[in-house]
């Protein structure tokens, strides 16, 4: 973990209510792993108080981008930040997907399944998965077509892309659960109901699988303990043990 400063290389509109930022690692940070985040000072003031975390979204390098969605005074005042101002960072932080153990599992076909905002850190989680020549599919969930985001990127990157929206305006009308079938090992990110479907059709397969726990997110350090969550070793922290953790680990 480390505090720095981070000159903004640009920050954009990329859909309806998202924006992608980006900005750079000092020389000698510690490597960023798919799944780990960054808790930023969006503003220059106090108000707000709180650093908000976000996922790293695409890893090159020391470039880091984040994916994030504008919802609040928080983030409006980051979509409003220009480029070369300089941000407050903490980071990387928590732990992000075990690859090793996703590469041991004994199957070659991924499926990595994001439910709205989730699909901020599963590109640069497939990104890395791709050169180990796995099976990598795609499936992402949204209540409308407007708050589908980076499909289209995922579609680059040479992976089939599963849609499914609760209105029927794009892809699947339902949930994005109803497009799983058995077989593949899963990294998910997203709302908890979803999250708890998705690792409940993981027990029924007998796969393996990875998700990535959305909570409120207070200090990202473990400091305020206001993350955690049940699991059959004991609370853990989203924060510092997570924000990834095995499905199974997990008390839904």
């Amino acid at each position: 973990m480390k505090q720095f400063k981070a000159k903004i290389i640009f920050n954009k509109k990329i859909a309806l209510h998202h924006h992608v930022l980006a900005f750079r690692t000092p020389k000698g940070a510690k490597k960023v792993n798919p799944g780990q985040f960054f808790n930023v000072k969006v503003g220059g003031s106090y108000d707000p108080l709180l650093r908000r975390p976000f996922g790293a979204h695409k890893i090159a390098g020391s470039k880091i981008e984040i994916l994030y969605k504008v919802v609040g005074k928080a983030t409006k005042i980051l979509s409003e930040r220009k480029p070369d101002e300089m941000l407050d960072v903490l980071g990387p932080l928590g732990n992000g997907f075990d690859i090793k153990s996703l590469l041991s599992s004994g199957s070659s076909s991924v499926a990595l399944i994001a439910g709205g905002h989730g699909v901020a850190p599963l590109y640069a989680l497939a990104k890395n998965l791709k050169t180990f020549g796995l099976k990598i599919s795609v499936f992402i969930g949204a209540s409308s077509k407007k708050y589908v985001v980076c499909d289209g990127d995922f579609k680059k990157l040479g992976l089939k892309v599963h849609v499914a929206t609760e209105d029927g305006s794009k892809g699947h009308k339902g949930l994005v659960t109803d497009l799983l079938k058995s077989g593949c090992s899963i990294c998910a990110c997203g709302p908890k109901p979803m999250l708890k479907a998705v690792a409940k059709l993981s027990g029924k397969y007998k796969t393996y699988c990875q998700v990535s726990m959305e909570e409120y997110l207070g200090c990202g350090t473990g400091i305020c303990m206001g993350c955690a969550i049940k699991t059959c070793s004991g609370n853990k922290l989203v924060c510092k043990d997570g924000p990834v953790f095995n499905a199974k680990e997990i008390i839904w």
